[in-house]
C-alpha cells in the first residue's frame, strides 16, 4: 500500500509547489530555525556527511535542494574546483546567493533555480552528489533519485543526509514530543508558519527510512549502499555509488 502524500498545506495544489512556497514563505528565517531547532546538532550531522567524501576528493559537486546553501558551503572542506547549489526554491536560494557573496565563496559555489526531477545537466556530470534534508520533499521519489544517479560519473558517490524515526527510548519519546509540539510552536512564533512546521514531523513520518530507503536505492541502480544512523536515530547518513 502506498503512503499518502504529505503536504504542507494541503491545498489543491501539488506536493512541488507547496513545497516551493513554504521554503518561499520561510526563506528570511530559515537558518536561524534551522539552527534554533535542532541545537546546532545540524552543523554535526553535515561535517559527517562531508567525512564520508574525503576519500574521492571529488572537484565537481552538485548539492540538490541546498536551500540557502549551509551544505554547500560545508562541502568547501573537500577543496573542489566547482560545487553547484540547486534548489526549487527562488526564495531560499536568494538568501543562499547573499551568503555566498558574503563570504566571497560565490566563484566556487553556483545557486541555480532547478527541479531535482529534471536536472538540467548533461549525464556523468558531476563527481558527487549530496542532498541535506531534501529528499523527503521530492514529489516523486523516484524520479529524482534516478536524476541524481544520471547526472553523477561512473563510480561517484551520492550522500544524503535526511531526517529518520528513533527507535529507543528515550530519545524516540523526547523527539516525538519535541516533533509535534515544540517544533509547530516556534515555528508559528518566529517563522510565522506553523503548518510548515507541522509539515516537518509529518513528511519525516512518512519517509521510507532506513534499510527500506536503502531498498529503494538499489533498486534504482546504486552500488555500495550503506546507511548510518546519527544522534540516536534523528538523522540517517546514506550513500551510494554509481
Amino acid at each position: 500500500m502506498s503512503k499518502p502524500v504529505v503536504k504542507p498545506y494541503k491545498t489543491g495544489k501539488s506536493k512541488k509547489e507547496e513545497v516551493t512556497s513554504m521554503f518561499d514563505n520561510i526563506s528570511e528565517r530559515y537558518d536561524f530555525m534551522n539552527h534554533f531547532l535542532s541545537l546546532g546538532i545540524d552543523h554535526l550531522w553535515r561535517k559527517k556527511a562531508v567525512a564520508l567524501l574525503k576519500a574521492s576528493k571529488p572537484q565537481v559537486i552538485l548539492d540538490i535542494a541546498t536551500g540557502t546553501g549551509d551544505f554547500a558551503i560545508a562541502l568547501l572542506k573537500l577543496n573542489p574546483k566547482r560545487i553547484v547549489g540547486m534548489d526549487i526554491s527562488k526564495g531560499m536560494l536568494e538568501v543562499g546567493k547573499k551568503k555566498m557573496q558574503q563570504r566571497k565563496i560565490d566563484h566556487i559555489i553556483e545557486m541555480q533555480h532547478g527541479d531535482s526531477e529534471n536536472l538540467p545537466f548533461e549525464a556523468n556530470t558531476f563527481d558527487a552528489v549530496t542532498v541535506a534534508f531534501g529528499v523527503r520533499n521530492f514529489e516523486n521519489l523516484d524520479k529524482g533519485l534516478l536524476e541524481m544517479l544520471r547526472v553523477t560519473k561512473t563510480g561517484g558517490k551520492l550522500v544524503i543526509l535526511e531526517f529518520s524515526k528513533p527507535k529507543k527510548f528515550p530519545i524516540k519519546q523526547a523527539f516525538k514530543l519535541y516533533s509535534r509540539y515544540v517544533i509547530p510552536f516556534f515555528g508559528k512564533r518566529i517563522a510565522k508558519d506553523e503548518k510548515a512546521y507541522a509539515y516537518l514531523p509529518e513528511s519525516v513520518n512518512a519517509f521510507p527510512e532506513g534499510n527500506e530507503f536503502a531498498d529503494i536505492l538499489i533498486q534504482l541502480g546504486y552500488q555500495s549502499v550503506k546507511t548510518e544512523t546519527v544522534s540516536g536515530g534523528i538523522a540517517t547518513l546514506y550513500t551510494g555509488i554509481k
